[in-house]
């Protein structure tokens, strides 16, 4: 069965970084263990209930689409076994299938969005001003619509507890300098591309999604983080997709949709989620993972 984690404890290992969903520990060689725990987000704030297994399909998942688009984009990962690295008396099983060894690099300080269809927060830009993160659209859009071609829109990173905001591409030229900041730009749409061509074959729209970028120490790009998940994504039956409506998805958006319901300013703390809706997310995450990756986890 899938296991659950909220909080990992490796005892010998140098925490650095405790994220929204990962921990992260350094290793000797300029390496690091990153850990997908099941902790899950929400509009920026770590909800108090985990989804049992999630970090376990996360990591898979991730896995996958490095996996298949690493002739677009080289990634973080490297060959080295989780167990290798695991202090003595850590149940390996609970770490082995939701962690990765990977490269320590630099991040690039901005996430990564790509946005194939009008929904979610740029449906709501556009509304107000007829732009997608300051990009001028067609008038007459409808929600859920595809745009003409994808667009790059990033964003900063806010650490947790705070809000990601939009950013300007000049914004992110000014900051890291135009060869990194279009490198990076042609990466996610080009990444983006691909996979939504496979995600199409196996019956999945991807309406949006976010990448994060990081350099080694010669200056080379390499995708990291994550990859494609149901944290990071929309993915939409093709089949239920309607133009007009926010269409049923294989991601969080089942847990935000619960919490709008409910009278919370969305800051933290954040409600605790019913029984029925983290069972919901769980069965979404897994028929994801199963449809796009042909991964079952029993």
């Amino acid at each position: 069965m899938p296991t659950t984690l909220s909080q990992s404890s490796l005892p010998g290992l140098e925490l650095i970084h405790r994220g929204k969903v990962r921990d992260v520990y350094a290793l000797p060689e300029d390496q690091l263990l990153i850990v997908a725990t099941d902790r899950l987000s929400a509009f920026d704030v770590v909800l108090p209930d985990p989804i049992p297994g999630k970090g376990e399909m996360l990591t898979q998942m991730s896995n996958f689409w490095f996996a298949r688009t690493a002739s677009v984009m080289p990634n973080h990962l490297t060959d080295r076994p989780v167990q290798d690295v695991l202090p003595d008396g850590v149940d390996v099983d609970l770490y082995s299938r939701r962690s990765v060894v990977s490269k320590r690099l630099k991040p690039v300080p901005f996430e990564a969005i790509v946005r194939g269809y009008l929904i979610g927060s740029g449906w709501k830009d556009y509304q107000a001003t007829g732009a997608l993160c300051g990009i001028p659209l067609p008038a007459g859009l409808s929600q859920a619509e595809q745009l003409a071609e994808p667009i790059f829109t990033p964003s900063t990173k806010a650490a947790v507890g705070g809000h990601d905001e939009n950013v300007s591409f000049d914004t992110v030229v000014d900051q890291v300098g135009r060869r990194l900041a279009e490198q990076v730009r042609e990466a996610s749409l080009a990444i983006y591309h691909a996979a939504a061509n496979h995600a199409a074959s196996c019956g999945i729209l991807i309406a949006d999604t976010k990448f994060e970028f990081g350099t080694d120490s010669e200056g080379k790009l390499y995708v990291m983080d994550e990859m494609l998940t149901p944290d990071s994504s929309r993915f939409w039956p093709a089949d239920e997709y309607r133009v007009g409506i926010s269409p049923p998805s294989f991601d969080k958006q089942f847990v935000r949709d619960y919490l709008e319901t409910l009278d919370w300013n969305k800051q933290a703390p954040g409600p605790s989620i019913p029984a029925e809706i983290i069972e919901g997310t769980a069965r979404k995450y897994a028929e994801a993972l199963h449809r796009l990756a042909g991964i079952t986890l029993e």
